[in-house]
């Protein structure tokens, strides 16, 4: 009982420890004087202002965002998923060697693919573009998504897919009718963290954005300080409301990240 306790109690001030800068954003945020220190554990007198100038001011980098962040997600589950279930169920033996380039691509510093990805863009026209920005990232987050989605494939069961394709389906068909629907939570997995990789994404935004026509939500803080630093309220509200979807996507999706992927799939 007391080992419970005790461990009830660590958790509870870890937990404070990693909520402490959600506070500490919170807080600045409805301060009415922009200031960087505030005067209570709660503000006396709090204020929305600082919203409504994140809002006014950001609120078009927050729709770049989710638009980049979105067409992540979707680019890299339709070239992930496919990729994956070649690697875990088809017998090649090139499939190694594969592996091993998809490795390498996943250790490939940022600031070597988006020098890089600068040249190509610059020379095809997708710079200072939301679909420049999507590819990018897509770039970054398919190695990632083919690993952990292909560590989930191999569980599946072969005789599934076989007795699809006894009864008539084809490839495809077998891959999207019975593969996809088992993978449910690899894909929610992979596809939440393709959208948090673009949405945090700062380096390539910064690189692929060279005269401020596109510009995600992390690179509109990043400008926001060098004009902004007397209204703390406002910068502070702009990270709050960025870190919003962030949140609601991890709370909605973490019992499917931890599942596994063939859970009652066969009876």
């Amino acid at each position: 009982m007391v080992k419970q306790r005790l461990r009830t109690a660590i958790a509870i001030v870890l937990l404070a420890l990693m909520l402490f800068p959600v506070y500490w954003m919170l807080n600045i945020s409805l301060l009415p004087n922009g200031g960087t220190l505030p005067e209570s554990l709660f503000p006396s007198n709090p204020t929305l202002d600082g919203y409504v100038t994140a809002i006014h001011d950001q609120g078009q980098n927050l729709v770049t965002s989710l638009l980049v962040a979105s067409g992540t997600v979707v680019v890299t589950l339709v070239i992930a998923a496919p990729a994956a279930y070649a690697l875990a169920q088809f017998r090649f033996r090139w499939i190694n060697w594969g592996l091993l380039t998809i490795l390498i691509c996943q250790m490939i510093p940022g600031i070597v693919i988006a020098n890089a990805l600068y040249t190509l863009f610059e020379s095809i026209g997708l710079l200072n573009s939301i679909p420049g920005l999507i590819i990018a990232n897509t770039a970054n987050a398919i190695p990632f998504g083919i690993l952990i989605m292909r560590s989930f494939m191999m569980s599946i069961p072969s005789s599934i897919v076989e007795a699809a394709r006894v009864d008539g389906a084809g490839l495809m068909r077998s891959f999207v009718s019975i593969v996809m629907p088992i993978s449910r939570n690899s894909l929610i997995t992979v596809g939440l963290f393709a959208f948090l990789f673009a949405w945090s994404d700062f380096l390539f935004a910064l690189t692929m954005s060279t005269k401020g026509q596109i510009t995600p939500v992390t690179l509109g803080i990043f400008t926001y300080l060098g004009v902004n630093v007397s209204q703390w309220n406002a910068v502070m509200a702009t990270a709050m409301l960025a870190s919003i979807p962030a949140i609601i996507l991890l709370v909605i999706a973490q019992r499917y990240i931890a599942a596994g992927a063939t859970g009652g799939a066969v009876k």
